[in-house]
């Protein structure tokens, strides 16, 4: 190899060992750097897929961005009770409007209220007494006409034996202001004598028995009261 035989110079032997030679290392050299430019470049290939896909966040799936994560939902709290303030002044209660002085009297302002003798003979002429009473914390007004005001007798069957108004009526305006707790007294004399309204049939003395005595102003009435006859 180092001593070439041969018809040509040695020269040109030299020189084709020289150029095959460097050839061969040509293509050593190529083979070299194209394997280190394979894996420089698979290794930042990876390195940058790798950082891509770590840099990029994850899809949301699908159901959640129809349904929200009950993380997100957040529960209304309950609000705490608010403590009163005792400086505070209590709350005011409507109460109810008095009522006016000087207005009219209702039935539920009015006491009525019937006296008798308790006993009286057949035939006698027992005077009754009609008491109006203001019976509440206001004056009023109330029409005490005598034709408002009327007294009947009942039998012992609750029976309608004589009324004040029957045959003798009496009419007048008679318009008073009653103070709290006034008392007004009308008197009414009983002939002895049974009557019906408009003074129609015959009047007799009615028998012995217990009768009762009740009497009205107007619309409102008064308890029952006894009387014997004897």
């Amino acid at each position: 190899m180092l001593h070439p035989v041969g018809p040509l110079p040695t020269r040109v032997y030299w020189r084709r060992r020289l150029v095959v030679l460097a050839v061969l290392l040509a293509v050593l050299g190529a083979g070299t750097w194209g394997g280190f430019l394979l894996l420089s470049g698979g290794s930042a290939n990876a390195g940058g897929s790798a950082s891509t896909e770590a840099a990029e966040p994850a899809p949301t799936p699908a159901l959640e961005l129809v349904v929200p994560s009950l993380t997100a939902v957040r529960t209304p709290e309950p609000p705490e009770p608010v403590a009163a303030d005792p400086a505070l002044p209590a709350p005011e209660v409507a109460a109810a409007p008095p009522v006016e002085a000087g207005g009219p009297c209702s039935d539920d302002m009015l006491a009525v209220e019937v006296r008798t003798p308790g006993t009286a003979a057949v035939g006698a002429k027992p005077v009754f007494e009609l008491v109006v009473v203001n019976a509440s914390a206001t004056p009023c007004v109330r029409d005490l006409d005598k034709g408002l005001q009327e007294l009947i007798l009942l039998d012992g069957a609750g029976a309608r034996v004589w009324g004040s108004n029957d045959c003798f009526p009496e009419s007048g305006p008679d318009v008073r202001t009653l103070a709290p707790g006034e008392a007004v007294v009308f008197p009414v004399v009983w002939g002895g004598l049974t009557s019906a309204p408009d003074c129609a049939g015959e009047r007799t003395p009615p028998p012995p028995g217990s009768y009762a005595v009740r009497g009205r102003l107007d619309t409102k009435s008064s308890p029952d009261a006894a009387l014997a006859l004897t």
